[in-house]
């Protein structure tokens, strides 16, 4: 646990500071106008507000702790100790390159070791991560690592589907193309059986 708490620590230290929203503001006016636009037309005048209030949203993951997410755990399970796989969570991130969607899904599976998490924590912490800037390969990461980390589980896999719109709306547009990457920690890893089983789960 003082692990844990060590790294919000230092977390919360390289956090940046935020601009206020009246700049956040002046930065969408700037990028019309150097779009080409002029954001004080009847269309756009409004435009600054709601792309804030977009990007807040959107970005609502920095503001969250996916630790904190995961600290109730159940114990009274009746030595439940088969594969626990949530399939097809909803992702909807931004490339952090081009800052355009991701959009896709993930799966995630873990072997408990005497306690469960409430699926909808798992969820919830794949959509803490997936609302920041990413890249998917990063992403997995986090996510995998992170309930590793709280959970203590016997395996841990996560795989990620999804579609990145920096490819598909511009650069080489290509359309159709879906980027899978995953993660695989303890037995998911080293049982051969184990991963097969899961990959089976998600139609893999």
């Amino acid at each position: 646990m003082n692990v844990i708490l060590k790294k919000r620590e230092l977390e919360r230290s390289e956090a940046p500071e935020r601009p206020s929203r009246a700049a956040a503001e002046e930065a969408v006016r700037t990028l019309i106008r150097w779009a080409g636009d002029d954001p004080d037309r009847e269309g756009l005048v409004g435009t600054p507000d709601r792309v804030v209030r977009s990007y807040e949203e959107f970005f609502a993951g920095y503001g969250e702790d996916p630790r904190e997410i995961l600290q109730r755990t159940f114990e009274e399970i009746d030595g439940y100790d088969e594969m626990v796989v949530l399939r097809d969570i909803r992702l909807e991130s931004h490339c952090e390159h081009h800052m355009v969607p991701i959009i896709g899904r993930a799966h995630v599976a873990y072997l408990p070791d005497r306690r469960v998490v409430g699926i909808s924590k798992l969820a919830r912490v794949v959509e803490t991560y997936a609302r920041r800037l990413q890249i998917q390969e990063k992403m997995t990461a986090q996510i995998a690592n992170t309930i590793d980390e709280v959970l203590r589980p016997r395996g841990l896999a996560v795989v990620i589907e999804a579609a990145h719109q920096c490819m598909t709306t511009r650069g080489v547009h290509k359309a159709g193309v879906t980027m899978v990457t995953s993660r695989m920690l303890g037995a998911f890893r080293d049982d051969a059986n184990t991963r097969r089983e899961f990959l089976g789960m998600i139609g893999h």
